[in-house]
């Protein structure tokens, strides 16, 4: 028979995972890797962390439909997997080289109750943009959240050797592409909805081998703050999640891989954050319970910096 508690006892909390699982997360040295762009999730190493253990949900999201784009790894995937735990059904956008990935988010989605919706695409294309909300209505019967996710990157050295085709690329994928997204949802979004943005700490702070990426990220902290003021009187929140370094695929298809295998190792934590450590801020701004009051905000999550303008 299960034991009772006596009368008068003090409650014992039980809690299975020993401290020290339950703080450990990958600490570089990383393994050094590199890999073509856009990269792949299933072959980095370590695999990012995205399925959130210690989060319990609550059913914030219970009956309403998200649309993720670059939902495929990452940020976007852990996202997705969170969104779909806390009751909502999900689509999400990838490109056709991250099929692997997608596969696995839309496992994911399905395996903690959410509907998914996987969609091929390039976000640069304007038709692409307006068709994914199109079949996310079409398909999941409405649209309640836009996270605005996908995104490009490119170091380089010298302001010199930034070409004007990647700066034309980086603007197109990672804001242009925003505008074409909230442009296509605005119809399909009604009061109590959200649009969620991906900013980045180099659009505060800056990046010397980030320059049109940077650029492109403080773009999207101001899109945020004035589309909240623009859409508010529609009862549709407008806000942006700031982080410092996340391990994604975004980053070994990007730089050396001797830097990949120190990549985040100069954040007060020593390490890059797990991509499951970032999705709770955007489960919170989805969140009509949690944010309800809260809109043209940029939160950052840095590992311990706090000197983030």
């Amino acid at each position: 028979m299960p034991q009772t508690q006596k009368e008068g006892s003090t409650p014992r909390r039980r809690n299975r995972n020993k401290p020290e699982d339950i703080d450990r997360k990958p600490m570089p040295p990383f393994p050094e890797q590199h890999q073509e762009k856009p990269g792949i999730e299933a072959e980095l190493e370590p695999r990012p962390q995205y399925e959130a253990p210690q989060y319990k949900a609550a059913g914030k999201l219970q009956g309403k439909v998200a649309l993720v784009t670059g939902g495929d790894s990452g940020i976007g995937r852990a996202v997705a997997v969170l969104f779909a735990r806390e009751g909502a059904d999900v689509a999400f956008t990838y490109l056709a080289e991250e099929q692997r990935d997608a596969d696995e988010t839309e496992a994911a989605v399905e395996a903690h109750g959410g509907q998914a919706l996987a969609l091929i695409g390039d976000l640069t294309d304007a038709d692409f943009c307006r068709h994914a909300v199109t079949e996310t209505v079409e398909s999941l019967g409405r649209l309640d959240i836009l996270v605005n996710n996908a995104a490009f990157q490119q170091h380089v050295a010298k302001p010199e050797e930034l070409t004007d085709e990647q700066w034309r690329h980086t603007f197109d994928t990672n804001i242009f592409a925003y505008f074409r997204m909230v442009k296509a949802a605005l119809p399909h979004l009604g009061r109590g909805s959200a649009i969620i943005n991906t900013g980045s700490i180099t659009g505060l702070e800056g990046s010397a081998e980030l320059l049109d990426y940077s650029a492109t990220k403080g773009a999207i902290h101001a899109f945020t703050k004035s589309l909240a003021q623009n859409v508010l009187d529609r009862g549709i929140r407008v806000n942006c999640v700031a982080p410092g370094p996340v391990w994604t695929p975004l980053n070994p298809s990007d730089q050396d891989a001797e830097k990949v295998a120190e990549f985040g190792a100069d954040t007060p934590m020593k390490r890059p954050a797990q991509p499951e450590e970032i999705a709770p801020a955007y489960v919170y701004f989805a969140s009509q319970a949690d944010s309800g009051y809260v809109t043209g905000e940029v939160l950052t999550l840095l590992g311990g910096e706090t000197t983030a303008a």
